[in-house]
């Protein structure tokens, strides 16, 4: 089958990631995962109606919106299922299998469902969560989510959509680092994510060119992590490659709490590993097209918390 490949990337442990969309013919394994991922979780009362998941009712969910299929060296590994109301997107059935957590997969596809969201004329996501499962309610809220009503233990999450800006060279997306020296300020995090060549060091360098700090700014890869001082009194800047280390506990080796509150701190593949640094960041996410001559870059800009509340409107402002 000829699929839509929404995203690509290599997981920690050394294995190929793909989100593609889902379509009708996946309805049989999409519902074997969502089986499988809330069948694992301890049993409440009322069970959650992902319990009673078929293949028919993945069909007409497909049918009235999209879904995001995680593929693991070609397994079926997780999905997410997206329904569209007016300006309003629901994300539905957030499930990775259990073999498969812990490898920021539900991250990457919740971050892809977000820039595909950009598309359309919606402007808000929200989901419903669990007050019994704090540590899922948690994973949410560390991705940008709060609480705008609750039913008994049913939680309503919501949050806004990803500002997505258009890099036609490298140097529009050095730019965009650029830019973003403007609104940033000593204590901020910025989580950068893409593929290898995407452009993450570039925007990075943009930034720090903008910032006045010391030192050419180039990829980390080898000593993980460079503190570029400042040179005209302002934030120095934490450059963190992030690519070569397993879990969230090898990031906390580098003592980054230590220098975050008085620098900016800028994080390389972080995502599924650096949240836990700050719950106000910028989520950076860089994707390109499949023709390598094409040097056109899409960036989604991503505010979590009350810090970037206005990041949209601050942009347009400058």
């Amino acid at each position: 089958m000829q699929r839509d490949v929404l995203a690509e990337s290599v997981l920690g442990d050394g294995r190929r990631l793909q989100l593609v969309t889902a379509e009708p013919g996946d309805a049989d394994a999409i519902c074997a995962v969502i089986l499988d991922a809330f069948g694992a979780r301890p049993q409440v009362d009322p069970p959650p109606p992902a319990l009673a998941e078929t293949p028919e009712g993945v069909r007409a969910a497909l049918a009235g919106g999209f879904g995001v299929f995680a593929l693991v060296d070609d397994q079926p590994a997780g999905v997410v299922i997206v329904s569209i109301a007016n300006d309003v997107a629901g994300v539905h059935r957030v499930s990775v299998r259990p073999s498969f957590q812990r490898l920021g997969i539900a991250s990457a596809m919740v971050t892809v469902v977000l820039e595909e969201l950009t598309g359309q004329a919606v402007h808000r996501v929200e989901l419903v969560a669990r007050a019994e499962f704090p540590q899922v309610v948690s994973w949410w809220q560390r991705h940008g989510f709060v609480e705008v009503a609750r039913v008994g233990t049913s939680l309503t999450l919501a949050r806004e959509l990803p500002l997505c800006i258009t890099a036609a060279t490298a140097e529009d997306t050095q730019q965009v680092g650029r830019r973003l020296a403007q609104l940033v300020r000593a204590g901020d995090v910025l989580i950068a994510s893409g593929e290898l060549g995407a452009g993450k060091t570039t925007l990075t360098q943009g930034l720090g060119e903008a910032l006045g700090v010391s030192g050419a700014v180039i990829s980390p890869t080898f000593v993980l992590s460079r503190v570029h001082r400042s040179t005209v009194g302002g934030p120095d800047l934490v450059h963190v490659d992030a690519y070569r280390l397993g879990s969230a506990a090898e990031l906390d080796d580098l003592d980054l709490d230590d220098s975050v509150a008085d620098s900016v701190t800028l994080v390389e593949w972080g995502a599924g590993l650096a949240e836990g640094l700050s719950d106000e960041r910028l989520e950076i996410d860089i994707r390109r097209g499949l023709d390598p001559e094409d040097e056109t870059r899409w960036i989604f800009l991503t505010p979590v918390g009350p810090r970037w509340a206005g990041l949209r409107e601050e942009w347009e402002q400058r």
